[in-house]
């Protein structure tokens, strides 16, 4: 072939650089609307993976083979990864996007066409919302400044969240929807040219997480170029997926990255009232979150210890003056047993469910029956000199439920103690497809352990008449059924569409999505929750809070009789001196009994196990394929009882030396 016939080679257009860490399933959404982005274009993605360990890699790879997918060995932070990327990329236009975004079909024909009509634009961003159809701050903000600084830490810019003063860090006073020459551009969406990219030198890596995209603007503007905030474009940010707004390592990293820029870009006096600002409030907000978290997780058993101690003497008082004033009870023998019988109160109420991550009314009730019953059982088998009165018991126990119960309640409404959402507890779910996606995405919620929530299916097209209505009507509907959260199948409804009838819809309902051909569904409720992403994958027993107590109490009840019994091992264990290492190491967290077989990652986390779930010892767990220990592990997570363990345990029982 000669020269003058060959063809000119295709200019690369775009290069979409994401950036991934443990977020499988929202890089799945990610990537299909990446895909369907770029239809029409000359486009290129590059995923760098920073060390994930959820089994990323296996699982997107068959489904994105179009994808370049760079895999680093440890996780080298956002900004070196971007560069990484960067330095693959071929594209005149180089966006930076983040993992757990969904983008608009138009979304890059859009971009593209701005940068060609406003040829002094160096950088892009666009308008973000939330995972619940909120509008993000982060779109568009100022360079820090000690002033800003100060009126966010201290919650200022919420109280005047227009405030061209006080506001002044994510610039409320300019409209959200209309086109706006910025200092800084988040970068969860930021498209750059490339000839700017290279001017710039890309990401400082001095910025391990959070503020690489100050710095990175700041350069931008000082270039000579401008950064265009463009909302003809609207795309979701679920957020929250790495490290959670509102957390003490949150305040920590960002202005932590902020001091860091300050120090580079301003020096001085100003740098050092900066950092003297920074420095101040995360010691501030340490010693808040530090009260909250005691109460949370340390405080709720003291305070409920109080109120049980209390309950029992209060009632054991009235008894004693009201109902059997002939009985005289031995206080010396109250002391003693009474903090007996409200340590074993909160231990038991813990195993039947008290303390787990929410508070909810049926829980707690539950907690109360069980834990009477159990202290009425245990009180039956003491010696007679020990007993005082059963009605105590019973009616000291209702009592302190009853208190406890009060308390829970304004700890939940004052925010002390979380409480999920009344639609959290009886969740109606319709989902906005076609026939077929409609199928695709009820297998999901059924494999994820909740086909019981789906009500129906809202149809994508005007003469389909096998649904409950159009999702067009979807105010309408939810006037009708009250449902509390909607799932759109982004596929023959575009995801531009389903975008535009979010802000109608009362922000009460919970929002989530699929792209079409994805095998899992993602949301999140706000800016400041991590996000929720349902699949196949869940649906496992492990992750259950009850499952979990049952196999740790299980654990500590064999390593104790265990130990107990150590003399009778002595004669019929292969090993009985490993097997007495092995119950002070279960005891002590470090192991469990039975445990995974190889290749336990995608599933709920557990410790090394002195049994492989397939009642080999974990050191020689068989010479299998690495699918089959898969799937013995899938199995074991999703079907686990604790009985499982204890019968596996008595087969294997001479091995548990090993």
């Amino acid at each position: 072939m000669t020269k003058s016939s060959e063809r000119p080679a295709v200019r690369m257009q775009l290069s979409v650089i994401i950036v991934n860490y443990n977020v499988k399933h929202f890089l799945e959404q990610c990537l299909y609307s990446v895909r369907r982005a770029s239809l029409g274009l000359q486009a290129e993605v590059i995923v760098v993976d920073n060390h994930s360990e959820d089994n990323s890699l296996a699982y997107l790879q068959p489904l994105f083979p179009e994808v370049n997918f760079l895999v680093n060995k440890e996780n080298l932070g956002f900004a070196k990864a971007c560069n990484q990327g960067w330095q693959m990329a071929k594209g005149e236009y180089i966006l930076f996007l983040n993992p757990d975004t969904i983008i608009p079909e138009d979304c890059f024909e859009k971009c593209i066409s701005f940068f060609m009509s406003h040829p002094d634009a160096g950088a892009l961003g666009v308008k973000m919302l939330d995972g619940s159809g909120r509008f993000l701050k982060e779109s568009k903000r100022s360079f820090p400044s000690p002033s800003a600084a100060l009126y966010k830490l201290f919650g200022l810019s919420k109280l005047f969240p227009q405030s061209k003063t006080f506001s002044k860090y994510h610039l409320g006073n300019l409209s959200k929807d209309q086109t706006h020459d910025v200092e800084v551009l988040a970068g969860a969406f930021m498209m750059i040219k490339k000839e700017v990219l290279d001017k710039t030198e890309g990401f400082d890596e001095t910025f391990f997480m959070y503020g690489e995209d100050v710095d990175l603007s700041y350069r931008i503007r000082k270039a000579g170029y401008k950064n265009y905030y463009f909302p003809g474009v609207s795309i979701v940010h679920f957020k929250g997926e790495s490290t959670r707004k509102g957390t003490l390592n949150y305040i920590r990293m960002f202005y932590r990255a902020m001091s860091i820029f300050v120090k580079k870009q301003y020096g001085g006096s100003r740098a050092r009232m900066f950092n003297l600002l920074v420095h101040s409030a995360i010691w501030f907000r340490a010693m808040m979150t530090a009260v909250a978290n005691f109460i949370r997780r340390l405080g709720l058993p003291f305070v409920d210890a109080g109120i049980t101690l209390a309950s029992f003497w209060t009632v054991k008082y009235l008894w004693n003056e009201y109902v059997r004033p002939d009985v005289q009870y031995d206080n010396k023998l109250l002391w003693t047993l009474f903090p007996i019988l409200t340590i074993a109160f909160l231990v038991i109420a813990y195993y039947a469910g008290l303390y787990d991550r929410y508070y909810k009314r049926p829980r707690l009730i539950r907690s109360a029956v069980i834990t009477i019953v159990v202290l009425l059982a245990g009180y039956s088998l003491l010696p007679e000199q020990y007993r005082f009165s059963r009605a105590i018991i019973l009616f000291g126990s209702f009592l302190s439920f009853v208190i406890i119960g009060l308390l829970r309640w304004f700890f939940s409404v004052t925010g002390i103690i979380n409480n999920p959402r009344k639609q959290d507890e009886e969740l109606s779910t319709v989902i906005v497809g076609t026939t077929e996606e409609y199928e695709n995405v009820s297998r999901i919620m059924k494999g994820a352990g909740y086909a019981e929530r789906v009500i129906g299916r809202v149809a994508v097209w005007e003469d389909d008449d096998a649904s409950m209505a159009n999702w067009k009507d979807l105010k309408k509907l939810h006037k009708n059924t009250g449902f509390r959260e909607i799932i759109f199948c982004i596929g023959k409804l575009p995801f531009k569409e389903a975008i535009g009838v979010i802000p109608i819809l009362p922000h009460s309902v919970k929002l989530k999505f699929s792209m079409d051909q994805s095998l899992s569904i993602v949301g999140s409720d706000s800016k400041d929750t991590k996000g929720e992403a349902l699949s196949l994958e869940n649906g496992f027993a492990l992750s259950d809070p009850y499952h979990c107590r049952m196999k740790r109490l299980a654990d500590v009840a064999v390593s104790v009789l265990g130990l107990i019994t150590f003399p009778f091992h002595l004669i019929f264990m292969k090993s009985p001196f490993h097997f007495f290492a092995n119950c002070f190491s279960v005891l002590s967290g470090k192991k469990t009994w039975v445990g995974y077989a190889r290749g336990e990652k995608p599933f709920p986390i557990l410790k090394p196990g002195v049994l492989a779930c397939n009642g080999e010892p974990l050191s020689s767990a068989g010479e299998l394929p690495e699918e089959s220990f898969k799937a013995m592990n899938y199995w074991y997570a999703h079907d686990y009882e604790v009985m499982k363990d204890i019968r596996l345990l008595w087969r294997r029982y001479k091995q548990l030396g090993q």
